[in-house]
């Protein structure tokens, strides 16, 4: 078992932990969503913190697709299967995991290998944290899934800067060219339309441009900031039910003169080879 520290096993006793601060982000693949969340762990300055007492952490939606048949996985091969539409998830293990992650308890994730297109055996200890960012192509389709974010973000990028993104990553994994392109018509900007985008009306903050634009970024990062400081934490242990969701907060206003904290290494708990 690959572990964000220590097993669950030997007896170990969990620490008390308050319910952790639960945001989404969504968008389109290549969008930056994954570049997007390592920038606010990197200003937060959570990256070499040991995970026993990490503040805030990174989990993928790409770590909860399900279990594919003989015939699925030889489609995958081909560049046949269809991995962004919602079918492909499994939101029942995604639901209970996040609600026991948003019950402050230590849970074990899958791990899924794109090179083989199957789930691995091997699976990562996440540990309690205050602020927990989920992303993916489609976690604000399923409704259970989307109520429980206490916060939810849209990644907003142009599409021709997504496809090129898309194609340099998948030929670096050394796929066909032609089989980028023609999986990306038929199933990637089909399924992107009719799914994913329009989740986007339910997001709090849209970002465009990525995590180019360091001026929403940064006010992200501030608004985390005083979640990890403990400012708002009466909004984020709210009536929170499971089903529905506290009231909005705008963000505070970047004090002038303000700096963020210390940059270092990306860390993030995502499965290598993603599609995403």
């Amino acid at each position: 078992m690959a572990s964000a520290g220590s097993s669950l096993g030997g007896g170990e006793t969990e620490r008390p932990h308050p319910r952790p601060f639960l945001i989404g982000v969504s968008g389109g693949t290549a969008s930056g969503k994954s570049t997007v969340c390592e920038k606010i762990m990197e200003l937060l300055g959570q990256n070499e913190v040991d995970h026993h007492q990490r503040k805030l952490i990174i989990l993928s939606q790409d770590r909860f697709y399900k279990v594919l048949t003989a015939d699925q996985k030889a489609k995958a091969l081909k560049g046949q299967y269809n991995f962004d539409h919602p079918g492909a998830f499994d939101n029942d293990l995604m639901h209970t995991t996040l609600k026991n992650i948003v019950e402050g308890k230590t849970v074990e994730v899958p791990t899924y290998d794109f090179v083989t297109h199957s789930r691995l055996a091997e699976t990562t200890v996440v540990y309690p944290a205050d602020v927990v960012l989920f992303e993916g192509i489609l976690v604000f389709y399923n409704q259970d899934i989307r109520d429980m974010f206490h916060l939810r973000l849209f990644v907003d990028t142009d599409s021709d800067v997504r496809l090129s993104r898309r194609v340099l990553r998948d030929m670096k994994r050394g796929r066909d060219l032609e089989q980028i392109l023609t999986q990306y018509t038929t199933f990637v900007k089909p399924a992107f339309e009719e799914f994913c985008l329009p989740t986007k009306k339910y997001a709090d903050v849209i970002i465009p441009r990525g995590v180019d634009n360091m001026v929403a970024i940064n006010l992200i990062v501030q608004h985390i900031q005083d979640i990890l400081n403990g400012d708002i934490c009466k909004w984020q242990r709210g009536a929170m039910n499971g089903h529905g969701r506290t009231y909005k907060r705008s963000f505070p206003e970047q004090a002038e003169g303000s700096t963020m904290l210390a940059a270092s290494k990306r860390s993030h708990l995502e499965s290598s080879s993603r599609p995403h």
